[in-house]
């Protein structure tokens, strides 16, 4: 176990940036942690932490090694995890990271009846919209939206969702309703993280530049401010669905509108045998199939 000495130690601090922080994870002393990942330096010939008063962080060698160590750890913990699996109680820590509005109002729910169903499975929840590295951050899984950039991880539907383009009857009722793709540019358009709406045109995609008064990265908020009759906006059904039922919001350019894209569960090729993940994985597709099913489809307002 020679190779193995510090490990744990280096890891912790590579990840909390604090001897400090990493010794109160592991639930021993600062000192002792100091003393590892010194004897770790030693031993390698390298520095791994460049070190100042307020931040540790990490050296270019220290980066390399700790990748390395991250996957050697991740697979320790996984092999433990496979061994106490076998005693048919599932258990252990699930690491996933999920985009923040759709995992406070779907997401979040349902991992809360997961753990109320296996009261020993422990879950440490990331939600932002950054996209992340799993294997490198150490993540087992993640939930993800639209379409996928290639890569290694394997990708599992969950669910799909609908972009809607839609505006309050009376902005409507002021300004008119767009008919084709090239009106969008008389209208005030309340823009998120893009500057651009997407849209199928003759069976061709196509990204249409849009202007307007308001540009915010919060959904809520664009919502908002489009039942307030403030513009158009383009998002995703589930900031939407009720008030398009509710008639708050009509929905307009019906015929451009994108196909459902997919919203999926990912995870590194070398973790889709563990059984919490599974476990986990296959409890979310169930429960938002099932949310699919009874959730009413928004009413289709013609062209």
């Amino acid at each position: 176990m020679y190779l193995w000495e510090g490990i744990s130690e280096f890891v912790a601090v590579a990840e909390n940036e604090s001897f400090t922080l990493a010794a109160r994870h592991l639930d021993i002393s600062t000192a002792h942690v100091s003393r590892q990942v010194a004897a770790l330096e030693n031993r390698l010939g390298t520095k791994l932490f460049y070190r100042t008063t307020r931040k540790v962080s990490l050296t270019e060698e220290g980066g390399l090694y700790y990748r390395h160590c991250r996957q050697l750890q991740t697979g320790l913990e996984e092999a433990e995890r496979a061994i106490t699996s076998l005693s048919g109680t599932p258990q252990g820590l699930v690491k996933l990271t999920a985009p923040v509005a759709y995992g406070e109002k779907y997401i979040m729910p349902l991992l809360s009846d997961f753990m109320v169903r296996y009261p020993s499975i422990e879950l440490s929840v990331d939600l932002t919209n950054r996209t992340v590295d799993l294997v490198e951050a150490g993540y087992d899984l993640a939930i993800r939206l639209g379409k996928l950039a290639d890569s290694s991880l394997v990708a599992k539907p969950l669910s799909a969702r609908t972009h809607y383009v839609c505006a309050a009857p009376a902005y409507l009722a002021t300004y008119g309703e767009p008919h084709s793709l090239s009106e969008l540019g008389r209208h005030n358009c309340l823009i998120g993280n893009h500057n651009y709406w997407r849209f199928i045109d003759a069976g061709k995609e196509r990204n249409i530049k849009v202007r307007g008064r308001l540009a915010c990265n919060s959904g809520y908020a664009l919502r908002d401010a489009a039942i307030k009759a403030i513009g158009l906006v383009q998002l995703p059904d589930y900031y939407v669905d009720a008030d398009l039922q509710a008639g708050r919001l009509v929905s307009v350019l019906n015929g451009y509108r994108e196909a459902r894209e997919g919203i999926w569960a990912l995870y590194p090729q070398n973790r889709h045998l563990s059984p919490k993940v599974r476990l986990l994985v296959d409890f979310l597709a169930q429960r938002l199939a099932e949310q699919d099913a009874a959730r009413p489809n928004a009413p289709q307002q013609a062209q």
